[in-house]
């Protein structure tokens, strides 16, 4: 079979279209046929030496997908052959087939198709943690969205907004505000250089926001600070960018509450992953969360698909498709 390796830690050079020997599942485990899998900004942190780093290179990257079981394990009696599931945090996913343990899997429903199931998974359970676990959002909030146009950006705005929430959205160019206003952002500001703190204070009535969600790296450390109320909720998220840096709490302003969001915090038992799946692929099935899938990609280019996303020249979701 064919997969996608890093042969060492580096640019998207290093990715490499191989062949594989094809998987064989032990006991708890699954085969599964891939139809897509999701390209995230941690397969780019993993690629560049930030993550897995005691794996041997060179190693299959990807962790999130769609697809059908074509052999089951030892014991396996939650799964059938044949049946559509997705996944995410699976090892070696950027593959025409992926060795899953089975309570990894999730059944996919006959109304969500491969494509929005393999979307879904890691940003719309991370925008779930973010909306719910992390800080509740309540309705008449005022949240402030970084990267309001990326993949994680429109779930997480259409969310807020089904939970009655404001959003405001920051996005890197003119051409992404339409793409960020159609999830729903009642105001979007463009900035690149982390001086947005002084509009969305205007934006949001001169108080600031309840909660800011940012992804966006040390840049906009400050202007996110800038931009909270008083007694404000600060949720940073994304290593692949880096973090702030040594944080005085003292010298935290507004008695802000700042805090680190982590995905396993938020799906820590199978039960869990099941159950918010569930719910994900519920309300896109009753219209009330749209997937965005801003790119398609052959399984060969990934070298591409992670070069589009460095340069943020993309919105939405990106697939692999093998």
């Amino acid at each position: 079979m064919k997969v996608i390796v890093m042969q060492r830690s580096g640019g998207h050079e290093v990715l490499d279209y191989v062949d594989r020997p094809e998987p064989v599942p032990g006991p708890g485990q699954a085969v599964v046929e891939v139809a897509c899998a999701g390209v995230n900004f941690m397969d780019i942190g993993v690629r560049q030496g930030m993550a897995w780093k005691t794996d041997p290179d060179p190693k299959t990257l990807g962790v999130e997908g769609s697809g059908r079981v074509i052999a089951l394990g030892e014991g396996v009696e939650s799964l059938s052959v044949g049946q559509r599931v997705a996944w995410v945090y699976v090892p070696g996913s950027y593959a025409q087939r992926v060795l899953a343990p089975a309570s990894a899997l999730v059944p996919v429903p006959d109304e969500i198709d491969d494509r929005t199931a393999a979307a879904v998974m890691m940003q719309g359970l991370t925008a779930s943690h973010f909306a719910t676990d992390f800080y509740a959002v309540r309705s008449g909030d005022i949240a402030l969205v970084h990267a309001a146009a990326g993949g994680l950006g429109l779930l997480l705005t259409q969310i807020i907004k089904h939970r009655g929430g404001h959003v405001i959205g920051r996005v890197s160019s003119p051409d992404k505000v339409d793409i960020a206003k159609a999830a729903g952002a009642d105001h979007v500001v463009v900035d690149t250089e982390g001086t947005f703190a002084e509009e969305v204070i205007r934006l949001s009535g001169g108080e600031g926001v309840h909660v800011v969600y940012d992804g966006s790296g040390p840049t906009t450390f400050k202007g996110s600070v800038d931009s909270l109320r008083r007694s404000g909720t600060f949720c940073w998220y994304g290593p692949v960018l880096g973090g702030p840096g040594p944080i005085d709490i003292m010298s935290l302003p507004k008695s802000i509450k700042l805090g680190y969001a982590v995905f396993f915090d938020h799906i820590y038992t199978t039960q869990r992953l099941r159950s918010r799946t569930a719910e994900l692929f519920d309300m896109i099935a009753k219209g009330s969360l749209n997937v965005h899938i801003g790119g398609e990609y052959s399984l060969a280019d990934a070298a591409q698909a992670h070069a589009d996303m460095e340069r943020r020249a993309t919105t939405g979701k990106l697939l692999l498709v093998p």
